[in-house]
This record gives structure tokens, sequence and C-alpha cells, in this order.
């Protein structure tokens, strides 16, 4: 565990000065001097596009700043704290991020090209959490440079790698754990130890990967996981004609649609489908268009949506018990309650029901979800900002980072009163349309 340490605040005028002398430094000019601060706190500070090549930062707390296209290269953030950051097209060329911690920030585009990213060590006599290496649970490094860079033991779990250049990175005993290295180079990378449960590795070569003794018995990758579409025993298209002539005529004709253990990430799209009552339980729908799909009352338990499009989608009385929703796109999406019968033994509440289901990192602003079922779920950063969760159940729910802002919480069931998480400018809470 990290020993506590004195932190000096600074201001942004204070900040903006010494990036000023640093400048004068880099230029060779009278009166510059190196940047140099340790054990300072910058939080919410400003550093965008600044040239800050060779400073030191050393164990500062930099959460939720705005490091947007500076130039980190061959400076020092030994130890620092840079989580809820942005850090979009940020250089950290051969810079020194070793012990840093990165969780929840936006590195999309950032350049880490052959940047230390090993396990932290001693400094000045003061010891750091030497127990894993940097932190990138959650962040977004989609198209990050990383080639030749050091991150062994290093922390990965849902992070988004998506096209990032890892070639003879060393990610030895790495925890890419649900990480998405969709269409990432890995060439000459180094996996030895890594932990590579349910990471999606579609359009990557993994045949190093698997020489490695990796074990990749639960990645998403090129190969079906489950039944093929192809190998249904009709045609997709008229399987869902026959399901909507089952609904219609209330189960007197056609047949209701089974996709329960179907690999459907073929199809790409099932944008606007009629698909009320569907029953899909351990299907794969990774990464697909379900923009207004309408899933009334459809049972998809333990189904893959990660990284879906579920924007505005129907999913009034849906099941996802044990589902994996993480980094799902589910803004305004309706999930309200349905009411079947009409009174006494035959009537029946349906709630949404998200029990024990993996919604890491989802966005859910907006969204109706009234009365809906969040027992034992993980959380961890949804974004819940706008949404109606009145009368909810989140009993038992991992809450780390979960975003409430504006959230109509009334009557819900809390294990106790969640801290407000706020969305931080740049931040991957901070989604540009």
């Amino acid at each position: 565990m990290e020993p506590e340490r004195s932190l000096e605040r600074i201001s942004q005028d204070q900040l903006t000065a010494m990036v000023d002398l640093h400048k004068r430094f880099l230029d060779g000019r009278l009166g510059g001097r190196r940047a140099s601060l340790k054990n300072t706190d910058l939080s919410y500070l400003s550093l965008n596009g600044k040239d800050l090549r060779q400073a030191t930062f050393m164990g500062c707390v930099m959460t939720g700043m705005d490091l947007s296209e500076a130039n980190f290269q061959e400076a020092s953030l030994y130890a620092c704290d840079l989580s809820d950051s942005n850090l979009y097209k940020t250089k950290f060329v051969r810079a020194d991020l070793r012990g840093a911690r990165i969780e929840n920030a936006n590195l999309e585009g950032a350049n880490l090209e052959r940047a230390d990213l090993r396990v932290g060590g001693l400094s000045d006599g003061m010891t750091f959490d030497t127990g894993s290496g940097v932190n990138f649970r959650g962040a977004n490094l989609s198209g990050a440079k990383m080639a030749g860079s050091i991150a062994s033991n290093a922390d990965f779990s849902d992070a988004i790698l998506a096209g990032a250049n890892m070639v003879k990175a060393d990610l030895s005993g790495a925890k890419l754990e649900g990480a998405d290295l969709s269409g990432a180079d890995v060439t000459g990378a180094q996996f030895a130890g890594a932990n590579l449960k349910a990471t999606i590795l579609t359009g990557v070569r993994i045949e190093e990967i698997e020489r490695s003794g990796a074990d990749l018995s639960e990645a998403l990758t090129d190969r079906n996981i489950g039944i093929a579409v192809s190998e249904l025993d009709e045609p997709l298209p008229q399987m869902i004609e026959s399901h909507r002539a089952w609904v219609e005529s209330a189960g007197s004709s056609g047949k209701q649609l089974d996709l329960s253990g179907v690999d459907l990430r073929v199809l790409k799209t099932l944008k606007m489908e009629k698909l009320t009552a569907i029953v899909a339980l351990g299907a794969k729908f990774f990464g697909m268009n379900l923009y207004k799909v309408e899933l009334q009352s459809a049972v998809m338990d333990k189904s893959d949506f990660r990284n879906c499009d579920m924007e505005e989608a129907d999913l009034r009385g849906a099941s996802f018990k044990k589902a994996n929703l993480s980094h799902a796109k589910l803004r305004g999406v309706n999930g309200s309650p349905l009411m079947f019968g009409e009174s006494g033994a035959s009537k029946r509440f349906s709630p949404c029901d998200f029990d024990q289901a993996c919604l890491r990192y989802a966005d859910m602003s907006g969204a109706q979800l009234k009365s809906a079922v969040f027992r034992d779920a993980d959380l961890s950063y949804v974004n819940f900002t706008g949404t109606d969760l009145r009368e909810a159940n989140f009993t038992g729910a991992t809450m780390k980072g979960t975003v409430l802002e504006g959230a109509n919480l009334e009557g819900a069931i809390l294990d106790r009163s969640p801290s407000p998480v706020f969305r931080i400018p740049g931040s991957i809470r901070d989604d540009e349309e």
C-alpha cells in the first residue's frame, strides 16, 4: 500500500510560469530552468499543448488534468497519478512512467513508443507501490504507438487498445483481461505470463500469442465462438420473420427465435430490428450496431454485448443476467418495467434485469431504468448522467467511479449512499458526439 505523502498545491498561474521557464530552458535561452516538481497536487489544471520534454514530475497528483497534445518526450512521470485525465494525442516517447496510475484516462492517439511502463521502485527514501505495473484500467489507448514499450506487469484490464502499435512491446505478466486489442499489431510482442482472459483479439495475428502459452480460451478472436450463423437450421432472416409471426399471433403461429450460443458478430448490424421476446442465452453480439433494436421481454442472459451500439434500444422487461455489456453505448435506452396480466394472480411485474451483469465503463446516460435490477452487478465507471433510476435495486452492486450526476434515485435500494462522481472534461466519461 502506498504511504501517505504531503502534497503541495500550486495554481494554474504558477504552473504556467514554470512551463514558460521550461520553454526557455529547452530553447537554451538565458534564465531558463528545467521544470521539476515532486509530490505536488496539479489536479484539474491544464498543460494542453505544452512542450514538457525532459521535465520531471515525481509522485505528483495529476488527476483530471487536460494534458492533450502535450509533449512529455523523455520526461519523468515516475509514480504520478494521471487518472481521469485527458491524454488525447499526448506524446510519451521514451518517457519514464514507472509506477504511474493512468486509470480511466483518455489516451486515444497517444504516443507511448519506447515508454518505460515497468513497476515502480525506490526514490529518495520514498517507497511507492511496487506490487504492480502501470495502471491503464479502462483507459482509451486507441491507435496508441507503443512499439518497443516496456509494459511488463502493467494493468490494461478493460482498456481499449484497438489499432495500437505494440510491435516488440514487452507485455510479460501484463493484465489484459477484458481489454480490446482489435486490429492491434502485436508482431514480436512478449506475452509470457500475461492474463488474456476474455480479451478481444479480432483482426489480430494471434499465433505468437499462442506460442507464448497464454490462455486464450475465453478470448474473442476471428474464429467463431459457438454456433456460426451459417450453421443455423434456417436462414436468419427467415427465422426472424417466423418469430415476428409468433409474436403477433401470441404464439399460435410461427416460432420463437432462439439464438442461444450463436456467434452473431459476422452480421455486424441488427439496427432497428424487431426482436421482441427472443431468447439468446450466451450469444455473441460483440461490437454490433444494435441502434434502436427492439428487445422487449427478450432473455439474453450470459450474452456478450461489449462495445455494442445500443443507443435508444427498447429493453423494457428484458433480462441481461450475467451478461457482459462493458463499454457498450446505451444512451437513452428504454429499460422501463413491463406489466403483464389484468389483475390478481395473473398480474406480473417485469423490470429490466441486470442481475450480476458486467457493465464496466458503459454509457447509460439519459436512460429510462425505473425499477431496474442491478443486484451484484459490476457498475464501475458506468455513466448514469441524467438517468431515471427510481426504485432501482443496487443491492451488492460494485459502484466504483459510477457517474450519477443528475440521476433520479428516488426510492432506489442502495447498500450505502453513493459518493457523487462527476464528469471530468476530456476523460472517457465525457464522450464527444
